[in-house]
């Protein structure tokens, strides 16, 4: 099944750089003031090559060139250096969950190669519908840089924690001091170990070998890795499988070429540390939207119970709601919505049953599109919708009139998740919010 390798890593050299000045959030993640704040951290920090800034006089594509310029440089200039052997990386998260009691928590995984499939092949899966306009900006870069700076999250099943017991466990990775510890914008804390001992990475990787993998973040990265594979064709890949010496390194297994495999950071979702935050949905610019129209509409297919203005109170009383359910958040009040069962299987009939028994599902098919009159290619294009993590700052546009109408949501569960994907089908995009996320930086696919 899933394939994973060591490989050479390239990373930044701590002599010259530290890593706090050069690592980013993932790329989708960087906002305009982020970008900003990268940029002024250090004339080699990442942002530069994965989220560049436009120059005096840039054409169309040459973001993407000036890109691989500075890439090549920075190699050249020792800033980024290659390890001497193929290794993994294991990989800590502490942090605390936003808007909650603040107990700490603790992710654990590790950053290897993992093999691209076609979907089709039913070893990895998908839970999200992609865009082509980010895929095209991936694609681009990929091109000009020939390298994976970002890792794609992947998720596996494995109750007997065998990969993290490998890396973790006495004498292994979290007793020892880190390579890289760093500590992001919203207080988590990374670190990362290297591990070259032949033996731990031929444990871990055999126990991934008969597992599937789930994306959990980085949907459009791997279509794009599988694309590129693609686009480089056979003769590419021929001469790619001399370069790797018959896939063979140091006695250990490499991808058959370099295109056949992306950087991943693979984290078993039977552990405690994996959390899922929810995406509230704001709707905006709907011509003539009036609430009391809404409700009415809502009716038939939702029991409603007003509530009281505090978007913590209404969380915890939508976190408790045993049936599937939402808030609506409008300028005449709040109101939690509960979806009487047999109404919404008929109207949502053309649904699998384990999707129409989804809160953001329920939300997108019926009360989005049939309701509302929003399509989907205007919600893709996010023509009315936009998607916050911050209830009460979801719930403050629709007080500063900056929205129609809010919903506020309670998190898809990782079993939820796993039954969809496993199923071969997706939800609606921005259905989950795995916290926190993976720092780009760390280590650097080089396919040259």
């Amino acid at each position: 099944m899933a394939r994973i390798y060591p490989f050479r890593a390239l990373r930044y050299n701590p002599a010259q750089v530290s890593a706090e000045d050069v690592v980013t959030q993932p790329y989708d993640k960087i906002t305009p003031a982020m970008q900003q704040a990268y940029y002024q951290r250090s004339p080699y920090n990442l942002v530069r090559i994965i989220l560049r800034m436009p120059e005096l006089f840039d054409k169309e594509g040459d973001q993407y060139t000036n890109a691989a310029r500075d890439f090549a440089a920075w190699r050249e200039a020792g800033i980024l250096a290659q390890e001497r052997q193929p290794c993994l990386f294991a990989y800590s998260q502490r942090f605390t969950v936003p808007g909650q009691d603040g107990a700490a928590r603790e992710r654990r995984g590790f950053i290897a190669l993992g093999e691209l499939y076609d979907y089709s092949q039913g070893v990895v899966f998908r839970h999200e519908q992609t865009l082509s306009k980010p895929k095209s900006d991936r694609l681009n870069l990929l091109r000009a840089t020939r390298a994976h700076f970002g890792q794609i999250f992947m998720l596996y099943s494995d109750p007997a924690h065998s990969a993290e017991g490998v890396l973790f466990g006495n004498g292994a990775a979290g007793e020892t001091l880190p390579d890289i510890e760093v500590t992001d914008e919203y207080g988590v804390l990374h670190r990362v170990w290297k591990i070259t001992d032949a033996a731990k990475i031929s444990l871990v990787t055999t126990a991934l070998e008969d597992k599937k993998l789930i994306i959990a973040d980085g949907h459009h990265r791997y279509e794009t890795a599988l694309n590129y594979m693609k686009e480089c064709g056979p003769s590419k890949a021929a001469e790619g499988c001399e370069r790797m010496s018959g896939g063979m390194s140091g006695g250990l297994p490499q991808p058959a070429c370099p295109e056949a495999a992306a950087m991943m950071t693979f984290i078993n979702m039977d552990s405690e540390g994996l959390t899922i935050l929810p995406t509230h949905r704001v709707v905006f610019g709907l011509a003539g939207f009036e609430a009391a129209r809404l409700l009415e509409a809502v009716r038939p297919y939702f029991d409603i119970e007003e509530l009281e203005r505090d978007p913590a109170k209404a969380m915890g009383r939508l976190a408790a709601e045993p049936r599937t359910a939402f808030v609506a958040v409008t300028a005449k009040g709040w109101f939690l919505l509960t979806a009487k069962a047999a109404a919404i299987a008929e109207a949502l009939k053309g649904i699998a049953a384990r999707q129409r028994q989804l809160d953001v599902v329920q939300l997108h098919s019926l009360v989005l599109e049939k309701l509302l009159g929003i399509s989907p290619e205007a919600i893709r294009d996010q023509t009315h919708l936009r998607y916050l993590r911050d209830a009460a700052e979801a719930a403050d546009q629709v007080v500063r009139g900056e929205a129609n109408v809010s919903f506020l949501m309670n998190p898809v569960t990782m079993e939820q998740l796993r039954e969809v994907a496993f199923a071969g089908e997706v939800m609606p995009q921005k259905s989950t919010d795995f916290y926190p996320k993976l720092l780009s930086g760390l280590a650097i696919y080089a396919l040259d």
